[in-house]
């Protein structure tokens, strides 16, 4: 029963740039009854192309069918699901942690380290520390960083991605929407 299997999909939506678009992408997912993990919307690099990177939590069956109702809408160019092995996959964060605390103790330095992390920041009341990587290692920093009970906020952006494909998809779309254009001219 693989596809009722429930895992973290991640939609790539391209779109005009178009007010009120993101309001009905996020209806489909709200009328399928499934909740946005992250979102992040972009210029692409097509001119003129918004880039919607959304994550959500379902099966493969309504992942299929939240790209095919996202795609009917008429400003959107092309709606795609990925899992976690068709894309790279990355995500920044920010950690304000007790500088007395990272003082205190060597093991947030250490951490730092560990985590591949930065202090881009340290002041007499907080350090501010910034790691940019995948879901699973900003998480791991957090947890470690909340057991030493230092953590006096944390944030961390939306999914950014790219398809290990070796062209975009949506470049592929647009050469045969206009070479049917042209053709149609032509007749």
């Amino acid at each position: 029963m693989e596809q009722d299997t429930i895992k973290l999909y991640t939609f790539l939506i391209y779109s005009e740039n178009v007010p009120g678009l993101l309001s009905q992408i996020s209806a489909v997912f709200t009328r399928r009854q499934v909740n946005i993990e992250s979102l992040n919307v972009c210029a692409s690099s097509t001119p003129g192309v918004h880039k919607y990177t959304i994550t959500a939590y379902c099966n493969e069956h309504t992942a299929q069918m939240l790209a095919a109702q996202t795609e009917k809408r008429i400003e959107v160019l092309q709606a795609n699901y990925y899992t976690d092995e068709d894309i790279f996959i990355n995500e920044t964060s920010l950690y304000k942690v007790c500088t007395s605390a990272m003082l205190g103790n060597g093991e947030v330095n250490r951490l730092v380290r560990l985590y591949d992390a930065r202090i881009i920041e340290v002041n007499s009341t907080y350090a501010v520390i910034e790691k940019t990587g995948d879901t699973k290692d900003i998480i791991g920093l957090y947890d470690e960083l909340k057991k030493l009970d230092c953590v006096l906020q944390f944030v961390r952006s939306g999914r950014i991605c790219i398809t290990k494909s070796r062209t975009e998809h949506l470049d592929e779309y647009l050469a045969a929407r206009e070479a049917e254009r042209v053709m149609k001219a032509i007749k």
